[in-house]
């Protein structure tokens, strides 16, 4: 296709979609547009990239061929945006989703080179909650008699019904009789906003990282002490230390993969719900998946995750006066995985359910944003606003490094009165750096005492060899505001649990290149004949019109509904 014409001046000017739309459509090379963005047309927001893509010979490196965007319509390439987030983008997602769905399953039946014998290790599905931080509006269905719990309509229990009708120190009545529906917007809220500890909150969402190490440790180090005690015999397995000299270490006979999903509650704090798998070692193939010992079994994991659950715990070392224990909650529910459809829970059940956690973000909570900065904060964060603005408040607050935290806790109260504005006043100049600001305390001046401080603290833990406690979270608070404290990724795995999504996207670039190219460019061995070298740099983001973005969506919905039609078809002619 040759250059893009150029669109009318009416075109480029005009704010009515329907003018857009008619002249796009009426262009000679509308067709070769909609072939041009098919890969991206049901994007959102695609990337626009320009530059040149050059054919090469694999063997000799010899330029076969090199075509430049120029000469293609709209002078770029679309690329999908690849967002995982449903509320920014539901197309880009549902291929996340899709993804995240074959590597949780993978991990449990096996396939896309995981070996098919992991379908008959033992698994479970733990769910780790965490801890009150104060009485919140809730919905208690004991018994649920609905086809969907999506859809559930049933009953629910009144919320906090109480006879003493308690009234907490606030004047406050700690007591709500309603019967919450899934969509009441109270769900989540506390009862009393002041009562609620939104410091405890933050500092918990952002820890529960170095939580969920700690429990992956203890829940291993309690499956290797039964095997010790069961009289299970261990490997030997060499490594090579810093000098180069070769030794052996004893390893158990077992290894235990895990997946995690994490889950936003509506009260804006994270659940993870993980798989645990267990699996034998093979000294003399790190990377073979053999079966588990005959002694464990998924009961014995059961028992390691509840004791693990139970039992850690640590403090963090921040300007609270105690620093914050960090734990889990007392609802650690244990499920067992079963590949047959009578056990408590399916591979496909869980793979689903944990693929659907992988799209989501804090959108329960009402709150939606990109990551947060000094002239932004004021539209989030309120110290008496609500209980969302009260957490992004408390993330500004806590992550002021610069400021030295007071050990009254008077004086943390007075930080929160209207009369001082909260952590938030006029805009002011920095004496020390010229930086205008509406922060107490400059923010540029407290990235430079956090970055001293790693420093100091990375240079003391290297000249000590005492076990360094868990550091400040304090530096990151703010970082992470706008997910309310969370800092982590809502899919993540272990290295031998299954297969990357990397691999995944890697299967389906070389798919769609067969596709356009053809077998020719693929030796009978599988190694491909010809690379395709890209010098593409970004140009933009977004459709140029909104009649674009109304086209090509509108085309990618009919190629969709088109093949889910050819798909039913056949699937009716096989049964």
């Amino acid at each position: 296709m040759t250059a893009a014409l150029a669109a009318p001046a009416w075109f480029r000017h005009s704010t009515d979609l329907r003018l857009q739309a008619i002249a796009r459509a009426a262009r000679p090379d509308f067709d070769a547009w909609l072939s041009h963005v098919r890969s991206a047309a049901a994007c959102t927001r695609p990337v626009r990239l320009a530059g040149t893509i050059a054919t090469v010979e694999a063997a000799t490196g010899r330029l076969l061929a090199e075509r430049a965007t120029a000469d293609m319509p709209d002078g770029v390439i679309y690329k999908p945006c690849g967002n995982r987030r449903e509320s920014v983008c539901p197309s880009c997602s549902k291929l996340y989703q899709r993804d995240a769905y074959q590597v949780v399953r993978a991990g449990l039946v096996g396939g896309k080179g995981v070996p098919k014998q992991v379908a008959h290790h033992p698994a479970v599905f733990p769910t780790f909650t965490a801890p009150s931080f104060g009485e919140v509006h809730t919905r208690i269905v004991k018994r649920h008699t609905c086809a969907r719990r999506k859809d559930c309509d049933c009953r629910p229990e009144p919320c906090h019904a109480r006879r003493d009708l308690t009234v907490c120190q606030h004047g406050v009545r700690l007591v709500c009789f309603a019967r919450h529906e899934l969509d009441d917007a109270r769900l989540g809220t506390p009862l009393c906003l002041d009562c609620y500890d939104h410091d405890a909150h933050v500092v918990w969402n952002l820890m529960v990282g170095e939580l969920w190490r700690r429990t992956t440790i203890a829940i291993n180090r309690y499956l290797t002490g039964l095997c010790r005690r069961r009289g299970f015999p261990f490997h030997a397995v060499p490594y090579v230390t810093v000098d180069g000299d070769v030794r052996y270490r004893k390893v158990p006979p077992f290894r235990l993969s895990f997946g995690k999903a994490a889950e936003m509650q509506r009260r804006a704090v994270v659940h993870l719900h993980a798989i645990a798998r267990l699996d034998g070692r093979d000294p003399d193939d790190d990377t073979a998946i053999p079966p588990p010992p005959s002694g464990l079994d998924a009961a014995d994991i059961k028992a390691a995750i509840d004791h693990a659950a139970a039992t850690i715990a640590f403090t963090t070392d921040t300007g609270n006066p105690v620093g914050w224990r960090i734990a889990w909650g007392d609802q650690v529910h244990t499920k067992l995985i079963t590949v047959a459809a009578d056990g408590e829970v399916t591979d496909a059940q869980v793979a689903a359910y944990l693929a659907k956690y992988a799209t989501k973000s804090t959108e329960i909570t009402g709150h939606s944003s990109a990551r947060l900065c000094d002239e932004t904060i004021t539209l989030y964060a309120d110290a008496h606003g609500s209980h969302t603005e009260r957490l992004i408040e408390a993330c500004w607050r806590l992550g002021d490094t610069g400021h030295n935290p007071t050990t009254d806790p008077a004086d943390l109260l007075r930080l929160r009165t209207p009369s001082t504005g909260g952590v938030l006043g006029p805009t002011r100049t920095c004496p020390a750096c010229g930086t205008r600001t509406r922060c107490r305390t400059c923010p540029a001046c407290s990235a430079r005492t956090a970055e001293e401080a790693r420093t100091a603290a990375a240079q003391q833990m290297a000249e000590t060899t005492a076990k360094p406690r868990p550091a400040d979270p304090r530096p990151r608070l703010r970082r992470w505001a706008h997910m309310l404290g969370f800092g982590g990724h809502f899919l993540t795995k272990s290295r031998h649990y299954s297969i990357t999504f990397a691999l995944l996207r890697d299967q389906r670039i070389v798919f769609r290149r067969l596709q356009n190219s053809g077998p020719e460019q693929t030796e009978p061995g599988g190694e491909p004949t010809t690379l395709i070298v890209n010098f593409l740099q970004f140009v933009g983001a977004g459709w140029h019109t909104t009649a674009d973005a109304m086209l090509a969506n509108t085309s990618a919905a009919m190629a969709r509904e088109h093949a889910e039609t050819a798909r039913h078809h056949l699937t009716t002619l096989a049964a």
